[in-house]
């Protein structure tokens, strides 16, 4: 792990991606509203997106000033992790030609959150260092309470930040993994489903088959039409997915486990992009739209490639 030994960081130009560390509400706040009030007395743009009790504590920490600043509750602007990227990059689009950096303040992982989500999440930070460019106008600053989050998990964001920021400042994070870090997350396979999966091979002649044990699955599992529709969508996506770019078929695996209905599709192909289904597609862009529209449909998906093949996993929260 990084220590206060590590040289301070520069935040003159560029993008800068930074993580901090906090216990109690007045440590969480000594660190946000300097970071806030600096950027809006430089006249920069700055969005926050924070859980409710932390939003509303900054809002009144913040006073008349709060009116300025573009707030999102971060269970609804982050609820899937892999929206996140997209909405950083549309802000980040909004403020194009300005002469002061965007900041923001983003809070992806919360006491409470699923693993799934929390590992999603850490991709999502991962991702963060090669999905905005060096050069982008924007500071971002992440905070994670230490005391209810768990070791493992701040250990990882020490992994995917390239700098801490102390009480005396940021400073670059000799734990940082590098850009690369991403691709090694995204290599890890998934744990074994929760309990014993309905599965059937995918091939062009089943995609019917696939579709009507996904929804007739998920109508079981107490989910309504209008979500059972979604995850036809779904499944139908991924599945096409696998028919062109996994060796023309796989294998589709249905189950429920507590609080979440679930399907994946595996198969023997590899992705190369980690960022696959978290860039918003170009009305011009005539393939990659599958992957990306899955997120839109479900509460989380996520995606395993390596040398083992991959695999697509559709999560919707029952």
């Amino acid at each position: 792990m990084t220590t206060l030994l590590d040289p301070p960081a520069s935040r003159r130009s560029g993008y800068h991606h930074e993580a901090f560390f906090w216990t109690g509400i007045e440590e969480f706040l000594g660190r946000t509203v300097p970071f806030v009030e600096e950027g809006l007395a430089e006249g920069a743009p700055v969005v926050v997106a924070l859980t409710a009790p932390r939003e509303a504590a900054l809002r009144d920490a913040l006073g008349t000033a709060a009116s300025t600043v573009v707030f999102h509750d971060m269970t609804e602007f982050g609820h899937n992790p892999a929206r996140l990227i997209p909405a950083w990059l549309d802000h980040l689009a909004a403020h194009r030609g300005t002469a002061v950096r965007l900041r923001g303040v983003g809070e992806p992982v919360w006491a409470g959150r699923r693993a799934p989500e929390i590992a999603e999440c850490h991709i999502h930070e991962a991702l963060l260092n090669v999905a905005i460019p060096h050069d982008a106008p924007l500071v971002l600053l992440c905070p994670y309470e230490r005391d209810t989050l768990g070791a493992g998990v701040l250990d990882e964001v020490h992994r995917t930040h390239p700098t801490l920021t102390h009480h005396s400042g940021p400073r670059t994070n000799g734990a940082y993994a590098g850009d690369r870090h991403a691709r090694t997350l995204w290599s890890h396979p998934l744990p074994s489903p929760a309990s014993t999966p309905v599965e059937l091979t995918v091939t062009r002649g089943s995609l019917a088959a696939a579709r009507r044990l996904v929804v007739a699955r998920a109508r079981g599992a107490g989910l309504d039409h209008a979500r059972a529709e979604d995850l036809r969508l779904a499944v139908t996506e991924v599945a096409a997915n696998s028919l062109d770019h996994g060796g023309g078929g796989g294998t589709l695996r249905v189950w429920t486990e507590p609080g979440a209905f679930v399907f994946e599709v595996m198969d023997a192909g590899t992705l190369d992009d980690p960022l696959v289904g978290r860039s918003t597609p170009s009305t011009a862009q005539p393939r990659g739209r599958g992957l990306w529209l899955v997120n839109q449909l479900c509460d989380l998906m996520q995606i395993r490639s390596g040398a083992r093949g991959t695999t697509v996993r559709v999560s919707t929260w029952t």
